[in-house]
């Protein structure tokens, strides 16, 4: 479901624009672009630079860039960023979420949190040419906010600046920062500024951590609807499965410890609860926002994740040292834990060489899980950035033999699977169709993969079925691909009632006629 946040019927209101008559000396001389500029958040140009010469005043973009540095490649090559941040608000206790964006976007957007249950309504405050210029459309999120505003229902509002309003510079942070005691969070997602929407989660996060930190500051705050521990706790940052912070929880008890809660968090007070641990635990390395506001609050960084016996190990004796644990509990705890993670690795054993890519932000964790269970893993592509906080996952992996790529594109991705032709290849969708269409058997990461524990003792082997399955499939995925060989490719793609009349020579002609194009254009640019 889609509200419309406002009483806007027609599609445009230019007929009513009124005229200005600009005096001479408010004439700005444009720069005018030798070459068209392409338009689109998948656009290959570098956008960043088109749009700061719009807006001079606009510090998003420097904020993002320092925050989640680009790679080679200045487009998302998975879904929308801002799927990750709307997902993240829409699976809030209490907390209402309003887009302002193309509304072919918002459909967009909306069909796919729907897809994944949001069971939520999404507000949205469309907008038109006159709107969006005029400063009308900030207007109207204003008026939506107001209208949305019933301390009765929320504790927050959350409002989302897509693409273009953050492009054409909606001022978000001009609205009230509180209405009738509802907190209101104005975050810009566009997709030429977050890389993934793993890092957009990031985004949403870090703000209401901050929102939250201010308010902590400030005096005594609401205590979490799940209490609070007795003991010291760590937070644990970045979504995982259900089970991993339960598993977690288990290994730190040994420790006089409690497992916090998990950021993104699933109702306001947990913001506070967060904030209040002694130790932040950074599954995920990448949410630099997040991590920026625990370390105004004073709390240390963790790296790294109790993954298999290597990496538990490590992380026990990290969390021990930086809280000054007794060293007979420390050695306790891994008396507990490392002999059942080694018990379980032993009997689940893995056995072949797999590539491993993804966006989620946890692929070298599993990656070192893979590797503990017996699988050769020489190739390991993220589409997230490198941080300081993964160095020690990278340093252990590279130590293995596998080569680790930040920022990896899809093309990576590919080009690592066709090059190592894999027993198993797991990945995004499109790294999947490329191994099937190689024969090679293949799972998609985001639903086969994360959805598993990999933490503890639960981690331990809960990888393995699902992928000696998948390997179990190459006669299978060989029978396909000889079945199937030439279907749906170059001229045979597509839906024919009867074989297509193949014309060579007008593909010929047609070539020619674009190779003299091009030599035009080249003639062109040297005069």
């Amino acid at each position: 479901q889609v509200l419309l946040m406002s009483t806007e019927i027609k599609y445009d209101q230019t007929n009513e624009v009124k005229l200005t008559e600009a005096s001479q000396n408010s004439i700005e001389v444009l720069e005018i672009p030798a070459k068209p500029v392409s338009s689109g958040c998948h656009s290959k140009l570098n956008k960043e630079k088109s749009i700061k010469s719009l807006n001079s005043k606009n510090e998003i973009l420097d904020k993002f860039r320092k925050d989640y540095p680009l790679g080679p490649h200045d487009k998302p090559q998975s879904m929308c960023p801002a799927f990750g941040s709307l997902r993240v608000g829409l699976r809030m206790r209490r907390v209402a979420t309003i887009l302002s964006g193309s509304a072919c976007c918002v459909y967009g957007l909306t069909f796919v949190s729907h897809f994944y249950g949001a069971r939520r309504s999404v507000g949205y405050v469309p907008f038109s040419s006159e709107t969006l210029v005029s400063g009308k459309l900030f207007e109207d999120i204003r008026d939506s906010v107001h209208k949305t505003a019933d301390p009765s229902k929320y504790d927050a509002i959350i409002v989302t600046n897509l693409c273009v309003p953050t492009a054409s510079g909606v001022p978000l942070r001009l609205l009230p920062k509180e209405i009738n005691g509802v907190r209101i969070i104005g975050i810009d997602v566009p997709g030429f500024g977050v890389p993934t929407h793993a890092e957009a989660k990031d985004v949403l996060a870090g703000a209401m951590l901050n929102y939250a930190r201010k308010e902590a500051e400030k005096g005594p705050v609401a205590t979490p609807l799940s209490g609070k521990s007795d003991r010291p706790t760590v937070a644990l940052l970045g979504e995982m499965f259900p089970a991993d912070p339960i598993g977690i929880g288990g290994i730190l008890s040994y420790l006089g410890l409690a497992a916090g809660p998990v950021v993104p968090c699933r109702e306001w007070r947990e913001l506070y609860g967060a904030l209040d641990c002694s130790l932040v635990s950074a599954i995920h390395p990448f949410y630099t926002a997040s991590i920026r506001e625990f370390e105004e609050a004073g709390r240390p960084i963790l790296g790294s994740a109790p993954v298999g016996t290597e990496g538990t190990d490590d992380w026990i004796q990290s969390v021990g040292e930086i809280l000054n644990i007794k060293k007979n509990m420390i050695s306790t705890c891994k008396n507990e834990i490392i002999p059942k993670i080694k018990e379980g690795l032993k009997l689940n054993k893995i056995k072949g060489t797999i590539t491993l890519s993804g966006y989620e932000g946890s692929e070298l964790l599993v990656a070192r899980l893979l590797t503990e269970s017996g699988a050769k893993i020489p190739y390991v592509g993220t589409a997230c950035p490198k941080t300081k906080w993964s160095q020690k996952d990278k340093e252990w992996l590279e130590a293995k033999g596998t080569m680790v790529k930040f920022r990896a594109s899809l093309e990576d991705d590919c080009a690592a699977v066709e090059a190592i032709k894999p027993n198993l290849a797991i990945g995004t969708t499109p790294v999947v169709q490329k191994g099937k269409e190689l024969g090679i058997p293949s799972l998609y990461f985001t639903n086969l993969i994360s959805a598993r524990p990999l933490m503890g003792v639960a981690g331990a082997g809960s990888l393995a079925q699902v992928v000696n399955a998948a390997m179990k499939n190459k006669k299978r995925m060989a029978n396909m691909k000889s079945f199937f060989s030439g279907v749906g490719k170059d001229d045979t793609s597509g839906i024919w009632e009867k074989s297509p009349n193949l014309k060579p020579q007008f593909r010929e002609h047609n070539l020619k006629k674009i190779e003299k194009r091009k030599k035009a254009a080249k003639a062109a640019e040297m005069i």
